[in-house]
């Protein structure tokens, strides 16, 4: 296994990345009682810090050369995927991603950048997923949607100049876990290849079991309140579907024939420990995996691209790996 999951601090926790802290600091004298308020609330304010908050935690990212949506059908309706084309000679590797939000909230717009930025930065399609969310719709219907999108972006390769061999799927937090779910689909519906999976602080046991859930306190930007409330909508009350493999791919009990996978981690989060495991078990079950935890790091921040030096550095390096997976 690499070094940063054999070492993983024996549960000690470094101090929080300076600029991390004064974020978390702000955050919290804005928004005293973390987040809460219904659903709606949360998505008009994810809506409102898409549009008013671009550039200003990660940058806009570089102009890909087209930028396009397209419906796709998914069981009882169509969901928006939007396709971003780097400017390179086609056919392109396709990276489909998953965007995070507890499996209830987030946009296609609140991604934008890094959607760009991975295009450009791995020369690759992204092909962003505009899954449908819980209450309303909770599980298994976001990952059936996610995985109809891959079906539906590969069978539709060559009018969308993306090359079917060379495919990739990530995602951050829901989306890692959305991202781990359509791996296994995939495998055990004989569906797409997929070359590379990119698990951005995923959210792999719905069982809240592993030890971070309650070793790192709340007033990190991710409170046990708002993850059980999450939970609940998307599980609709209902944690036994918690051992479900699509619910919590860690659950599942065979991960052979998994592609490679690259996860990462943030020590101040209570979800550290779910891609500790999953890295491990992945590892254990013969896959290649490539594992991060970023020191002094909260839940969201890996993404403060603008803003943490040390956020930058990990986008890079991220990208990198998948420029080779993508291209190798």
């Amino acid at each position: 296994m690499p070094h940063a999951l054999a070492a993983r601090h024996q549960g000690a926790l470094v101090p929080l990345d300076p600029r991390v802290a004064k974020i978390v600091a702000l955050y919290s004298r804005l928004d005293p009682e973390r987040g809460t308020g219904t659903f709606r609330d949360r998505r008009f304010a994810s809506a409102v810090m898409a549009k008013r908050g671009r550039g200003v935690v990660m940058p806009s990212g570089p102009k890909p050369a087209t930028e396009r949506d397209v419906m796709v059908p998914v069981e009882g309706g169509q969901i928006v995927v939007r396709l971003y084309e780097p400017h390179a000679a086609g056919p392109t590797p396709l990276h489909v991603f998953l965007h995070g939000g507890g499996w209830c909230i987030g946009t296609l717009e609140e991604r934008d950048p890094r959607c760009r930025e991975i295009s450009a930065g791995a020369t690759c399609t992204v092909a962003s997923v505009d899954y449908r969310m819980a209450p309303e719709n909770a599980y298994p219907t976001p990952p059936e949607d996610c995985y109809a999108a891959l079906c539906w972006l590969v069978e539709h390769a060559d009018e969308l100049g993306i090359d079917a061999a060379r495919v990739s799927i990530g995602g951050e937090s829901a989306g890692a876990n959305l991202a781990a779910a359509v791996s296994l689909m995939a495998r055990d519906r004989e569906g797409p290849a997929i070359r590379y999976q990119w698990l951005d602080v995923p959210a792999v046991d719905l069982t809240m079991s592993q030890p971070s859930v309650h070793e790192v306190p709340d007033g990190h930007l991710l409170d046990l309140a708002a993850i059980e409330e999450f939970l609940d909508a998307y599980l609709m009350g209902d944690r036994t579907k918690a051992t479900e493999p699509y619910a919590s791919p860690l659950h599942a009990p065979d991960l052979s024939g998994l592609p490679p996978a690259w996860i990462t981690s943030c020590e101040f989060d209570k979800l550290r420990d779910d891609g500790v495991a999953y890295a491990k078990a992945l590892a254990d079950a013969g896959v290649e995996v490539d594992f991060r935890i970023l020191d002094g790091h909260v839940h969201p921040s890996f993404a403060f691209t603008r803003l943490v030096p040390s956020a930058k550095a990990y986008e890079r390096e991220a990208i990198a790996a998948l420029a080779r997976a993508l291209h190798a």
